[in-house]
């Protein structure tokens, strides 16, 4: 039951035009203008490294909060609306199983995410380091981390206020998360604030890793790993059905 379900919600994300710009189309085109164009600063780069070296960890880690966060919020908050999660409660599959079958679903269109963004930077001349398996934990905190947190949004508010606040929250840590600017362009104060969000901690992690060949930034980890106990906590607590 719960492979169906996991296989439903595949197809559904996928089907979906919305969601599909902003899981796919939007961190492909940002890839793309940023690497080939000289329009943002991205600091100072070591001997042999393009802008790609920059950009490609940071939007892995913006493709991962725009699916396990900003789509699983708006999705699952219209379900909710709709009455849908309400009827799905009801059949034999159970509420946990639900849950595991939303977070497979983000699992498979992150992994989509990974090899088509993977591979458009190789293409444009991304040399990544580091060891595989310390990205491997990044993605995986970082999703807990963004789901826990889309699945208390989503279960909380309205959906129509999901609706907008995902949005919001996603332009936001877009410009202010670390993905396409460094956060040391930021005043000193506001960087430390902005050190502490979940994006930043998956951005600069990738970053240290397959950029600068880190063996494991354990600090970002950690960071991660704090929002995701929390964020599912919460949802776990407050998220509503009806």
């Amino acid at each position: 039951m719960v492979a169906a379900q996991a296989a439903l919600e595949t197809k559904m994300l996928l089907r979906n035009g919305e969601q599909l710009l902003l899981t796919v189309v939007i961190p492909t085109l940002l890839l793309v203008l940023f690497s080939t164009v000289d329009v943002v600063d991205v600091g100072k780069l070591a001997a042999g490294q393009d802008r790609v070296d920059f950009l490609a960890p940071g939007l892995l880690a913006l493709a991962v909060l725009s699916t396990a966060f900003t789509g699983q919020a708006i999705a699952t908050g219209f379900e909710r609306r709709y009455g849908v999660l309400k009827r799905l409660g009801a059949t034999p599959l159970p509420r946990w199983g639900l849950m595991v079958a939303k977070t497979a679903c983000v699992l498979v269109v992150e992994l989509l995410q990974v090899v088509l963004l993977g591979a458009i930077a190789f293409a444009l001349g991304w040399s990544p380091h580091g060891n595989p398996a310390a990205v491997l934990l990044l993605l995986v905190l970082g999703t807990a981390a963004f789901s826990g947190l889309g699945l208390l949004m989503a279960g909380t508010l309205r959906a129509e206020a999901t609706l907008a606040a995902a949005n919001l929250v996603f332009i936001l840590l877009l410009v202010g998360g670390g993905v396409i600017v460094p956060l040391d362009k930021f005043p000193s104060a506001v960087a430390n604030v902005l050190d502490l969000t979940p994006i930043a901690a998956l951005s600069d992690g990738l970053r240290d890793v397959l950029q600068h060949g880190a063996a494991m930034p354990w600090a970002d980890a950690g960071i991660l790993a704090v929002w995701a106990v929390l964020g599912l906590a919460a949802a776990a607590k407050w998220f509503r059905w009806e």
